[in-house]
């Protein structure tokens, strides 16, 4: 049911299309800890928030493999290092996911489940574990950033 909001969500978040595992990953975890979901929230925003974690666990885990491969071929050339695949976007949209994922943290997620999966900011403060004074206020100043930094473009 919720298949395609956190491919979605994991896309923007990861900045990877290739993101199929991940998902997965986050319905195991959903299944392995159906017995702590406590209700307080709807399951779109459980889901959501065991999708973050995800997230977070796997940019931390290609931030220390970019480091090993740097170490390893500290003295080498760069050739046979890959670029990420690039998201085959147009180029609008192109704009917006790199200004997007040139953003801090918190305005990325609060953008990414505000702005572009449409979530309320109840389901959004749920998710981040924040009051939604501050899921109001850090939207506010992301779509200040972000407009900033792509020029007028809004959400």
């Amino acid at each position: 049911m919720y298949n395609k909001d956190i491919y979605h969500f994991l896309v923007y978040y990861i900045g990877s299309s290739d993101v199929e595992d991940l998902v997965q990953e986050v319905f195991i975890r959903a299944i392995k800890g159906f017995d702590t979901f406590q209700e307080k929230s709807s399951p779109k925003t459980w889901l959501f928030s065991i999708a973050r974690n995800v997230g977070i666990d796997e940019i931390r885990k290609s931030k220390r493999l970019r480091m090993k491969q740097m170490i390893k071929f500290w003295n080498e050339e760069t050739d046979k290092e890959t670029p990420e695949k690039i998201l085959q976007l147009n180029e609008n949209n192109r704009l917006l996911y790199d200004s997007i994922q040139s953003l801090k943290a918190n305005y990325r997620d609060v953008v990414i489940l505000r702005g572009i999966k449409e979530l309320s900011v109840s389901e959004t403060a749920s998710i981040l574990n924040w009051n939604e004074n501050k899921v109001r206020i850090t939207y506010h100043r992301a779509l200040k950033a972000l407009q900033k930094s792509i020029g007028g473009f809004s959400l």
